[in-house]
């Protein structure tokens, strides 16, 4: 298997017995984001719950580009799990916008495991009260590749915002904290677990205020993407916020291949829906992993190990979920 940048990564001790799988699951990749989003924690702290519950197989969180690059590498076989937003993995598994000519047809979903909220930052003393007020900007509108490009420009071409009224810089979470910072840009875009890192970081050391959208530019969203859904970004999760900011949740997806062993798939599903714990304690945005948000929020088909597991726990599963 090709192998990207690798880390590492740490969580809380396992106290259940480790689970034998096939000799031929030896070895796992996992797909997440940048070290500054919510992706990495999350999958580097699966990563350590595979190691430390199911015998005989490692896995290894990596750094990637996030959404867009993780589905090609779950197509091409050069990762065996991947997170993605729901819009980008149901856009590879339909062929649709920027998959098309390119569908992925093998997608298939283990879990949906935290919505994103999409944050738009700027310094408390900017001038921008609003997406209208990008215009001119210089805003970053994420990595390449990433989720979070794909769920801000759909935000602003909804509201009838284009790239072409503002320069747009393409920078993962870490560098567009570090150039509101340094004042190289005038706000930017996430699209992510929050609270995430990189903002956190960046509220410690810059007043910092997070754009609320308003009703009308969250029901257009709406519209141009059925996977949004209205989102408060709770008053207090990052230093000087003093009031809830209005915004958009998509969900987050745990895929994989339909080509997965299928009693692999259901051990790593059983273990992630059994010991969400010891993922919640690495972070918090996983206390929304529950059989109930998978159910409603997955936008493609279970692979078929998973639906065992979801069967045997009683899950009321819609058909849509069925390959």
């Amino acid at each position: 298997m090709r192998t990207l940048r690798s880390l590492y990564t740490t969580a809380a001790a396992a106290s259940i017995l480790a689970v034998a799988l096939p000799a031929s699951a030896q070895q796992l990749s996992i797909a997440t984001g940048g070290t500054g989003g919510v992706y990495y924690p999350i999958g580097g702290g699966f990563a350590e719950m595979i190691n430390n519950h199911i015998e005989g197989a490692q896995a290894t969180a990596e750094v990637t580009g996030a959404s867009v690059e993780n589905m090609g590498l779950i197509m091409r076989g050069d990762a065996d799990l991947a997170l993605a937003l729901a819009d980008t993995v149901y856009q590879a598994y339909t062929g649709t916008d920027d998959f098309e000519g390119r569908q992925i047809e093998n997608t298939r979903a283990l879990a949906s495991v935290y919505p994103n909220a999409v944050q738009l930052v700027t310094l408390a003393e900017s001038d921008i009260e609003s997406i209208a007020d990008l215009a001119g900007k210089r805003v970053s509108v994420g990595a390449p590749g990433s989720g979070t490009e794909l769920n801000a420009r759909a935000l602003l071409e909804a509201n009838g915002i284009s790239y072409e009224d503002f320069t747009p810089q393409r920078l993962n979470f870490n560098e567009t904290a570090d150039a509101i910072r340094d004042g190289d840009i005038d706000a930017g875009f996430w699209s992510v677990g929050p609270p995430t890192s990189s903002i956190l970081n960046l509220a410690a050391t810059r007043d910092i205020r997070l754009i609320s959208l308003s009703d009308e530019e969250v029901a257009n969203a709406q519209e141009e993407e059925a996977v949004f859904a209205p989102y408060e970004l709770a008053a207090g999760m990052y230093d000087g916020m003093d009031e809830a900011v209005q915004t958009i949740g998509i969900p987050n997806v745990l895929v994989v291949n339909a080509d997965m062993d299928e009693e692999l798939a259901y051990q790593l599903t059983q273990l992630l829906f059994e010991n969400t714990d010891e993922l919640i304690a690495v972070h918090p945005a996983a206390n929304d992993t529950t059989v109930k948000f998978t159910m409603e929020s997955t936008p493609v088909p279970l692979h078929p190990g998973a639906l065992r597991y979801f069967e045997e726990v009683g899950a009321e599963i819609p058909d849509r979920l069925r390959p």
